[in-house]
């Protein structure tokens, strides 16, 4: 068998080779369906928010049963395959699935492009693709912050997190969460609908992302320094925003990002026309711009190889 340490290694050069198929049979993709027929058969029209509550526990139970049973359920089958790495290539084509740093730097890289063309109507667009916060009335930099707050903070969800996972427990614990992760996307919102509903599986993803966000926040810390950004306040900046972010686990990405480009992100974002406020990360040394956008990507590029590089090392360590 291929170590899977190195099959880690293919799957993030396969994914920076291919990219992510835009296909409604991505796997992801098939999730999300599955996740919504779910949430249409479980969802209590009537009744307390406890019932909510329990119907939303069912669905995230189910989602992560079914999920790990099925990459299980692969490698099993796998096993009878006539070729020697039978196993080895299902897992590396299930981890190839659940992480996603090229389409992430190349959300970040449209919106730098057109910043740089000066087409904010097309960039403003561009960036209601990958945050829920109102566009409209974006100016340059905060469409620049959404981006960076964006590649940041998805650093832990789209790549390390899956990573991590993955050392741990092979190709199935991957799957399980990347599939608490997607329903986190599709149900975590504090709204009137998923308040309680949602509630579940929002708690889910922040038990599984606490360790891999920690991770991610001192390896922005090292990527800095290798890169040649500010190191020491990437650090400075990590311990002393992180834990003021609203969720549990982004500020430990963003924190160190803030930090290491000398900008301050977080602040006023508007959501359905109401305005909300949240905390900043980092000092405004400079006005956000979209040359920190490739800022942004270059960190969480360094931070992924340097993930890749320390599991390989302890792999050999403690085989």
């Amino acid at each position: 068998m291929i170590p899977a340490s190195l099959i880690a290694m293919a799957a993030f050069f396969l994914d920076t080779a291919l990219g992510d198929p835009q296909t409604r049979w991505h796997p992801v993709a098939v999730l999300g369906r599955l996740i919504g027929f779910l949430e249409r058969l479980l969802y209590p029209l009537q009744g307390s928010n406890q019932k909510k509550f329990a119907m939303g526990a069912l669905l995230t139970l189910l989602i992560l049963s079914l999920s790990y049973a099925f990459a299980e359920g692969l490698l099993l089958a796998a096993r009878e395959l006539p070729v020697a790495w039978g196993i080895d290539i299902v897992s590396l084509i299930l981890l190839y699935f659940c992480i996603s740093p090229r389409m992430l730097a190349k959300a970040g890289q449209d919106i730098y492009v057109l910043l740089v063309k000066g087409d904010l109507a097309a960039a403003r667009e561009h960036v209601g693709y990958i945050v829920g916060r109102d566009t409209a009335q974006l100016n340059e930099a905060d469409a620049a912050r959404a981006a960076i707050e964006t590649v940041a903070e998805n650093t832990v969800d789209g790549i390390i997190a899956p990573l991590f996972f993955f050392a741990f427990g092979g190709a199935p614990l991957a799957v399980l969460y990347r599939a608490a992760n997607t329903m986190d996307s599709m149900l975590g919102y504090k709204n009137e609908r998923y308040l309680y509903f949602g509630r579940m599986a929002a708690r889910v993803d922040d038990v599984l992302n606490f360790v891999p966000a920690r991770i991610t926040g001192m390896l922005f810390v090292m990527a800095a320094y290798l890169l040649g950004y500010d190191g020491r306040n990437a650090l400075n900046i990590l311990v002393r925003d992180a834990a003021g972010h609203p969720s549990p686990n982004g500020g430990y990405a963003e924190a160190p990002v803030a930090g290491a480009l000398h900008i301050q992100l977080g602040g006023v974002n508007y959501y359905f026309g109401e305005r909300h406020f949240r905390a900043y990360m980092g000092d405004a040394h400079m006005e956000i711009s979209a040359k920190h956008i490739l800022g942004a990507v270059r960190l969480m590029y360094t931070v992924t190889v340097l993930f890749l590089l320390f599991y390989y090392l302890f792999s050999l360590y403690y085989q």
